[in-house]
């Protein structure tokens, strides 16, 4: 009988071991040739495949070379590719604007062509999917508005989108306009006590403003009582931004690794984070029932996700479950304290930036700012409303040149569901397609041979430029937040113009580097002066 269990073991761990191994041939060997073939006979070209790395070990290379090389720009220069995408600087060239290469032994096709690229982002049929190509990003995003597909990004986006319409973003701009004001406060107070002038590191600055406007506004906290989930959730963003160029091993992510053990603790601390937050949320609106007051969740993000999730009221019979469950609601909260705090913040810093490299449009936007912005003085208590801003047309045209040329997020990516037809191409399923947004915004067959040269009145034409800008993505998966992005950027700027000058410090080394959002390697410091009215 002992014999005989032994013999049947080991005929099943036989069996096992071949199919792991077929398996394997499979995945590593096979599969990668047949779809290097298919798609070399439509034309279509690129780097070798190489056995488990595929074209990581390159493209880390050209990072290491690029690093090593000092990865620093002149400030008059908006050049960065080669440190950020150079595999892109060196492949197009050779390959075209679509081609073929490998994150590890997955297919991944560039796709440069800005007209392609839009045709597959505006699809509507399900066939271009989010990509998820690290776990660390589930922990980054959870599963929410972001990386969710078909009938549940359906179901998030029934319950987040109101919470960005034009009526909440005018009731928004207030509170981002408040923020804004107590940190040029705060400057002044640094400007006055250093005899007029000071340095302040504005990168730092930024994170923290916009971190306490998405506090405020989408889920009716602080910066002080989220913290703990922003500092979290920075920590995440960079491991998961370091898992992106390494090999992605099936299983692993169980293991209990130095790396693992650190996500799932950083994970623990922003749910419970995000717990207590909710809980406050949900004590309040007890309260405020218990009181003989109507007990609603509030008109936020975070209330309107709460009031698709809540119980029905005794006596009352649910038709339909929740539209949104507890952890669901808590992925929405990663997805958004990171998305409108960590985009916006950058966007702030490349546009203050470019502000101090141009002080011709420094002043034109000052101007505007005191004009269209009258009665929300320094002197009184009025802030500048979502009317007002919306009339700051320069500053507009001057954010959206800031996008082209320093996209907070310089690629997007989505895959194959099953195969499909694209641009001519047939592309088997479950290919990742990478879409280097930072490389197509500088195309001088897209943008005219000054494509690198920065000019926001290319934008003032009407809608070709803009339909060209990919910096918000586009079609149904454009970005919900765009808009509160934009009148925060606005309320900010404004605000910093009406009372400062700003000049680049000596100490500033100008090196944007991509974090899977794309910031200033060294900070911002920037020499900050009292405007004299």
């Amino acid at each position: 009988m002992g014999y005989g269990w032994a013999v049947a073991v080991a005929a099943v761990l036989v069996v096992l071991a071949t199919w792991c191994l077929l398996d394997a041939l499979s995945r590593l060997v096979w599969r990668p040739r047949a779809v290097a073939a298919a798609l070399r006979r439509q034309g279509v070209r690129g780097p070798g495949y190489r056995l488990l790395v595929g074209s990581l070990g390159d493209i880390n290379k050209l990072r290491a070379d690029a690093a090593a090389g000092g990865a620093a720009l002149h400030v008059a220069s908006h050049d960065f590719i080669p440190f950020v995408q150079p595999q892109f600087r060196q492949w197009i060239p050779l390959y075209g604007r679509v081609f073929l290469y490998w994150f590890g032994w997955t297919p991944d096709m560039c796709v440069a062509d800005v007209e392609l690229a839009k045709q597959v982002l505006s699809d509507r049929t399900g066939l271009f999917p989010k990509n998820v190509t690290t776990p660390v990003l589930l922990k980054l995003f959870g599963r929410g508005l972001v990386l969710a597909n078909g009938n549940e990004w359906q179901r998030h986006k029934k319950v987040v989108h109101p919470a960005f319409n034009t009526d909440k973003l005018k009731m928004m701009t207030a509170t981002m306009a408040g923020v804004a004001r107590s940190m040029v406060e705060r400057w002044e107070e640094q400007v006055a006590s250093h005899g007029g002038k000071v340095v302040i590191e504005l990168s730092n600055q930024f994170e923290e403003l916009t971190a306490d406007v998405i506090s405020h506004t989408a889920f009716g906290s602080s910066y002080a009582e989220g913290k703990q989930v922003f500092m979290a959730i920075k920590e995440l963003q960079f491991i998961a931004f370091s898992s992106l160029l390494s090999i992605q091993i099936p299983g692993t992510r169980y293991f209990p690794t130095k790396k693992n053990l650190k996500v799932w603790r950083l994970d623990r601390k922003v749910r419970s984070t995000l717990m207590q937050i909710i809980s406050n949320r949900l004590a309040a609106a007890a309260k405020e029932k218990a009181g003989g007051g109507g007990g609603g969740y509030g008109e936020d993000l975070l209330g309107l996700m709460l009031e698709a999730s809540a119980p029905p009221e005794l006596g009352t019979k649910r038709r339909q479950p929740p539209v949104l469950s507890m952890d669901e609601i808590i992925d929405e909260c990663k997805t958004f304290f990171f998305a409108g705090q960590e985009t916006t913040s950058h966007l702030l810093s490349w546009t203050m930036f470019l502000l101090s490299t141009h002080p011709d449009w420094q002043d034109k936007l000052r101007e505007e700012a005191v004009r269209e912005c009258a009665g929300a003085g320094d002197d009184d208590d009025q802030l500048p409303t979502y009317d007002m801003l919306g009339k700051l047309k320069l500053l507009n045209l001057f954010l959206l040149e800031t996008l082209r040329l320093y996209s907070p997020v310089p690629a997007i990516r989505r895959r194959t569901a099953a195969a499909v037809e694209m641009g001519g191409v047939t592309v088997p399923g479950g290919t990742m397609l990478t879409f280097p947004i930072a490389t197509m915004h500088r195309d001088e067959e897209v943008w005219g041979a000054d494509a690198g040269v920065f000019d926001p009145m290319r934008f003032a034409g009407g809608g070709g430029a803009m339909a060209k800008l990919l910096s918000f993505s586009t079609g149904p998966r454009a970005c919900v937040g765009q808009s509160f992005a934009m009148v925060e950027a606005k309320a900010v700027v404004a605000a910093i113009l009406r009372r400062f000058r700003l000049e680049l410090s000596p100490e500033y080394v100008h090196a944007p580097t991509d974090v899977i959002t794309l910031r200033p390697k060294h900070g911002l410091p920037m020499v900050v002066t009292r405007v004299h009215a």
